[in-house]
């Protein structure tokens, strides 16, 4: 069964592959798309990946619950991505900082970094070592680390659609979008410039269902949650 991309690489083909320890495998099913990121499944089953690290600078927005950004941080450590995540409740991310284990030293795997909401110096991406930086700030984000160079990615975090978001959520390079409330969807509807049908159906997804939206893209589809995810994050829902 071929998979289904969701966004490509910079419009030339699949991600780069990269290597990870054993140990994390076990907790992510490593995808079939060489670099690529399964995040779930389309409507006959098939799966559907995404290219979250490509060598272009990359803005992705997630509205919604914490349990779909977690999920993406796991499956991008997965990869061997550096994962720098400032958030203002650090406690709702200590079950991915665990997942990455300890270093030789026995200390925190520094592959994991939590970071206060404001402005620090990030490392240095590139393809070997690609970053994600997951800004989780709240429903009005600042531009405290836009991505700037190839293999840096910034994940926006918001747990709601908020007029003042717009610019941020319009000039992702994808979007994923979790069950709104109808207020929420006709704002969905303004951002975007939704027809209503559209705007219905994110009134309607259930807890494991997502939109992905982007340039010349509607795409609904299943989130898919492994053993190994299940026993870190606990199963598929909305939100936390």
């Amino acid at each position: 069964m071929s998979n289904s991309r969701l966004m490509d690489t910079n419009g030339r083909g699949v991600a780069p592959e990269f290597l990870v320890s054993p140990q994390m495998l076990d907790v992510v099913s490593p995808s079939g798309d060489r670099g690529g990121m399964v995040l779930g499944s389309g409507l006959q089953g098939e799966p559907l990946t995404i290219s979250v690290l490509r060598s272009a600078p990359t803005r992705m927005v997630v509205v919604g619950g914490l349990y779909l950004a977690r999920q993406i941080a796991l499956r991008a450590m997965a990869t061997g991505a550096w994962i720098t995540i400032a958030t203002g409740r650090p406690a709702a991310w200590q079950p991915v900082v665990r997942a990455a284990g300890a270093g030789p030293d026995g200390r925190p795997s520094p592959l994991v970094q939590l970071r206060r909401l404001s402005p620090v110096e990030l490392p240095r991406p590139s393809e070997d070592t690609p970053l994600l930086v997951v800004h989780d700030g709240g429903h009005v984000p600042q531009e405290l680390f836009p991505p700037r160079s190839p293999w840096q990615t910034t994940m926006y975090v918001l747990p709601y659609l908020h007029p003042q978001a717009a610019t941020t959520a319009n000039s992702a390079d994808l979007v994923l979008l979790q069950r709104l409330p109808v207020g929420q969807a006709q704002l969905a509807s303004q951002i975007w410039r939704l027809p209503p049908q559209m705007a219905h159906q994110l009134t309607t997804l259930k807890d494991d269902q997502v939109i992905a939206l982007g340039t010349n893209l509607w795409r609904p589809l299943r989130l898919v949650t492994t053993p190994g995810e299940q026993q870190i994050l606990g199963a598929v829902r909305r939100g936390d």
